[in-house]
């Protein structure tokens, strides 16, 4: 079952077999005999990549559950030992960078038991993939307010204006909300949060077009040398900022005034009370990391909505 459902993730009997770490042939002859006690095509071998049978998607589906509770067996049996076992964390790129690096080293030397299995997505495949039940959490930007998931919030992390060379918002300490507002802005692309929180909080649809010029990228480092380049502005979370070498940061970096534009870091789990000790164990551990690396946060913080939409 563990094959098949891996040839249904991958799409291929080569990626799965490797990442079950298994022959190729030795995993097709399994999935073969699978079929056979079942009865059923689970996949059409013929496409590439492979696709499955309505009736091997019903089946795996089933599988999925089959092999979840038995997951979860292992773990009523060692409820009262120390966090352990597999555990599938999503995280979105905006955070990926900046958040995994404050936490893992931390979090691996204090849980040697937990097998962290790390992968980057965007918002709306970790919410896919938390509902399919193939993640355990997710390092999102928060709220997502969907009604089967449970959100804990890690900390807050406050946005900055980065500006170029000779902008006249350099000449002020903090930079008003209506300053931004109709500010030609290099953007995130379309399915990051990110981008959706900066259009909401700067009201302007074409905020995406510097000069005539669109072009989005999903790199915060990509959007800065534009910037440097005398093209634009663009807004940054407080962990990208302090990346940035101080000198740099007093000739280009101004906070914004209160209420400060904020993004949520948030844990987000769809099963609230299953790998419960492995989920706590993390969330403390990143919350205390977060609020080490940012400090209390601003009094008076604007949640920003990560789903709002990008054109309002």
């Amino acid at each position: 079952m563990r094959y098949a459902v891996a040839v249904e993730e991958f799409q291929s009997f080569r990626v799965a077999a490797e990442r079950c770490h298994v022959s190729q042939s030795g995993l097709s002859m399994q999935i073969q005999k699978l079929e056979d006690l079942l009865d059923t095509v689970l996949f059409d071998r013929s496409r590439k990549p492979v696709l499955i049978t309505p009736e091997g998607e019903v089946a795996i589906t089933q599988m999925r559950v089959v092999l979840r509770e038995i997951e979860r067996l292992g773990q009523v049996a060692s409820e009262n030992l120390e966090p352990s076992g597999r555990y599938r964390l999503g995280v979105i790129p905006t955070l990926a960078p900046t958040v995994l690096p404050l936490f893992l080293r931390d979090f691996v030397q204090k849980y040697p038991r937990v097998e962290l299995d790390i992968e980057e997505l965007k918002t709306q495949d970790i919410v896919e993939k938390l509902r399919a039940d193939t993640l355990d959490a997710g390092i999102a930007a928060t709220p997502l307010s969907v009604a089967t998931l449970h959100e804990t919030s890690l900390g807050h992390e406050a946005l900055f204006a980065y500006l170029p060379s000779g902008n006249p918002l350099l000449n002020k300490r903090t930079i008003a909300q209506n300053d931004l507002n109709g500010h030609p802005l290099w953007v995130m692309q379309e399915g990051h949060c990110f981008r959706s929180q900066v259009l909401s909080y700067c009201h302007s649809p074409d905020a995406a077009r510097p000069d005539g010029v669109r072009f989005e990228s999903g790199s915060f480092e990509t959007l800065m040398r534009l910037v440097d380049g005398g093209l634009g502005a663009t807004v940054l979370p407080a962990l990208v900022v302090q990346s940035i070498p101080a000198h740099k940061r007093r000739a280009h970096v101004r906070a914004l005034v209160s209420p400060t534009p904020v993004r949520e870091i948030g844990l987000v789990t769809a099963r609230q009370a299953f790998r419960r000790r492995v989920t706590d164990a993390l969330a403390d551990v990143i919350k205390e990391r977060l609020t080490r690396a940012l400090g209390k946060g601003p009094r008076r913080p604007l949640v920003l909505d990560p789903l709002a939409p990008s054109d309002q």
